[in-house]
């Protein structure tokens, strides 16, 4: 079966490899590609990245080192050496530019219809594929006179037309545009288009010669000083303004813009150049020194670009999207030539070809390299099988991960590896066909997919491990169970009692542990071995106990998508794992809760990060939970004492328990152990041989509800405007 083919960058190469398709989202259009354009500056760069030796990227990034040491003293070196390696040999998608025609369109979507002609934007959704995905604020119509190769390079026009906004030219005024790439060279037609006088100088002769074909009025020879060539050419007077849109990690380029300059005129930074500003360059002349930010407002606000919320014209005339509708305009008007910029177009088969043109080691490189998919229909398959994975052992449990992300493959994937003789490892799905593809073959899995129902319609598939976004789990439960699947799930279990009340509404009148799909929330704190001594010191108690929990969480950005609706906040995404541990270490049900939050002074902390909640048991225990984002990360995490009969059990960020008053010997590990592989293995053991659920129904139930019921209580903060 032929299949979708992708462009993805590995160790310094262009590859082509077969992905499964992408699934049409809610608030997405789907579009087939028929022209891509290749970013000759950003993308070659990360091409560059990729092949760059370990030792290299040690002295660069030293930050990283640490990182791995820390994870290495958390999860071991064979776990941290594994990820690694996965990382450094991953191939990654890549491309920010296309153009093609509409062939579905998501649910909320408006103003696109299938077989609309549009060019697209973003380096998370216009990738060099066959079949890309993408938010309707990185789309826009074509215009009849333009043609799929024009229109590809859409994303390179909206960034220099927002490198020209930023400017802000007038009729006559002169600028310099430094380095005449293809950035440049738009930037030259769009100064023309504005009434500008266009002053350009590069290293390669070829592309001043083209500038001039394009309008260019004059160039700055290399016989003489730029700044003095400037002046001469400005009656002494010195340029308007300067926009740089060369690459280089030089000084000099931004110390000659400035240089070039009237007094008061402005300096624009489209490209990427060394940024060691000389103060005497620019403070006696007054000059403005402006960053342009890609492709225009909206880049790089998530609301914007992938929640599809716009900015009203009347506050911000030109977003991203209308950049980019107004630069296809000036193509289709005729002032803005592509035509004569396109050099090479090779088919998307011979991607490797176009990146290796680019990386002309002698010689100018070409301005524009497009690759083309052809008119064929590209079939959506979303599932691809994988020739070699590896056989399942006998009686196995055949399951299906759903959700490869960072966390998925750190943790969950290499387990079920280790444990090949309870697992098999049928599918992976992900959201993302190339992500699929990579860890179905890394893991051999049988075959990658992007359809979440090709898991659920699937026969030889016996349960689904869910580690997808938050927002998703509940609904993903529930047609697994409706499925007949068995259903591991990270947590939360829900984010709303409405879903909530459908997962236990399935298993409503029946004995839940004894009668259908076993249902596991990953709570696995109480699978640790830390966790599992301290129930057995507290398993004989005569009394309540009391618990107290630290959770020093540490500050997550506020753009963090934990925060928004895909997480659900911090408590019901992290808080609900001590809420059942609180439930496992008593086994009793929770009868009151109380939960105070505080606002901190500045929002960098978060408004819903800082809370503590006490739960009362109807056994007589309670347990408190302090969870903060106000602390520092050289204290451990997670701490807890409990005190109960004489005794005092002090547990250290999983990998130290102490117990006072007691002749019990306490418990002390090399490596965090928070019960990863644990629940796991249980979830699997269960599944083959029966019995009790590693975690009963209503306790899994009670740790939701109790993290819903705080989640009402901590968010009253915001109506207060202090402690609830």
């Amino acid at each position: 079966m032929v299949h979708m083919k992708q462009v993805l960058i590995r160790q310094g190469k262009a590859i082509v490899e077969d992905v499964p398709a992408p699934v049409c989202e809610a608030g997405r259009l789907l579009a087939q590609v028929r022209q891509s354009c290749i970013s000759v500056g950003t993308e070659m760069s990360g091409v560059k990245a990729s092949g760059t030796p370990l030792w290299q990227r040690v002295v660069r990034q030293p930050h990283r080192v640490k990182q791995v040491l820390e994870l290495a003293s958390k999860q071991g070196l064979a776990r941290t050496g594994s990820l690694v390696k996965g990382k450094l040999t991953a191939a990654t998608p890549t491309g920010y530019s296309a153009a093609g025609t509409v062939i579905e369109v998501g649910k909320g979507v408006e103003g696109f219809e299938v077989g609309d002609r549009v060019a697209c934007a973003g380096a998370r959704f216009a990738y060099h594929a066959e079949i890309i995905c993408v938010p309707p604020n990185l789309a826009v119509p074509i215009p009849e006179g333009v043609d799929f190769p024009a229109a590809s390079t859409v994303t390179l026009g909206a960034i220099a037309m927002q490198g020209v906004r930023r400017a802000s030219p007038t009729l006559g005024e002169t600028f310099v545009v430094i380095g005449l790439g293809i950035l440049g060279q738009l930037t030259v037609q769009l100064l023309r288009a504005n009434g500008c006088r266009v002053i350009g100088t590069d290293m390669d002769p070829g592309s001043i010669e083209k500038a001039k074909e394009l309008g260019m009025d004059l160039a700055l020879a290399g016989d003489e000083g730029d700044v003095a060539q400037t002046a001469r050419l400005t009656d002494g007077v010195g340029a308007d303004g300067v926009i740089i849109t060369a690459a280089t990690s030089s000084d000099e380029v931004a110390s000659s813009a400035f240089q070039m300059c009237r007094k008061k005129g402005r300096v624009v930074l489209v490209g990427d150049v060394g940024l060691d500003l000389n103060r005497e360059d620019f403070y006696k002349k007054e000059l403005d020194f402006l960053v342009s930010t890609s492709y225009g407002p909206g880049r790089y606000d998530r609301n914007y670009e992938e929640e599809g919320l716009d900015y009203p014209v009347s506050h911000v005339r030109w977003t991203e999207n209308r950049n980019m509708a107004e630069y296809l305009r000036l193509v289709d008007e005729g002032r803005v030539d592509i035509e004569s910029l396109v050099e090479f177009s090779y088919p998307v088969d011979r991607a490797g070809e176009a990146y290796e043109s680019l990386e002309q080691p002698d010689g100018p490189r070409p301005l524009l390299v497009l690759l083309s998919y052809g008119e064929r229909e590209v079939p959506r398959e979303r599932r691809i099988p994988n020739p070699k994975a590896r056989g399942g052992g006998k009686g196995a449990v055949r399951v299906a991960l759903v959700g490869a992300g960072a966390f998925a493959q750190a943790t969950h994937l290499p387990n079920l590896s280790r444990l090949r003789s309870v697992f098999h490892l049928r599918a992976v799905v992900d959201s993302s066909g190339p992500v699929a593809a990579a860890a179905t073959k890394q893991f051999g899995a049988e075959y990658s997919a992007t359809d979440y129902r090709q898991v659920l319609d699937d026969k030889d598939i016996d349960a689904v491990l869910i580690c997808t976004r938050h927002n998703l789990h509940a609904s993903m439960v529930s047609d697994a169970l409706e499925a007949g699947k068995h259903v591991f799930v990270e947590k939360p279990l829900a984010l709303t009692a409405d879903e909530l009340g459908r997962i236990s509404g399935f298993y409503a009148g029946k004995d839940a542990g004894t009668w259908g799909p076993v249902l596991l929330t990953g709570f696995n704190r109480r699978f640790s071995p830390f966790a599992q001594r301290i129930r057995g010191l507290m398993r004989d108690r005569s009394n309540p106990a009391i618990m107290v929990y630290r959770m020093n969480a540490g500050h997550m950005p506020a753009d963090n998508w934990v925060h928004g609706k895909e997480g659900g906040g911090r408590n019901l995404g992290e808080a609900c794992h001590i809420y059942d541990l609180f439930t496992f270490l008593t086994g009793a049900k929770m009868v009151d809760i109380d939960a105070k939050s505080i606002r901190p002074a500045t929002d960098y902390y978060g408004r819903t990060d800082n809370f503590v909640a006490t739960l009362t048991f109807d056994d007589g225990s309670v347990g408190t939970l302090t969870y903060t984002a106000l602390g520092n990360s050289g204290y451990p995490k997670e701490q807890m004492e409990v005190f109960v009969d004489g005794k005092v059990i002090e547990l250290r960020d999983y990998r130290e328990l102490l117990v006072h008053g007691s002749d019990v010997e306490g418990l002390r590990t090399k490596t965090q152990q928070k019960g990863h592989d644990e629940e796991l293995a249980a979830f699997g053991n269960t599944i083959r041989k029966g019995g009790d659920w590693p975690i009963p129904l209503w306790e899994q139930v009670q740790a939701t509800e109790v993290a819903l019921q705080v989640e009402t209580a901590i968010a009253k903060v915001e109506t207060s405007g202090g402690m609830v």
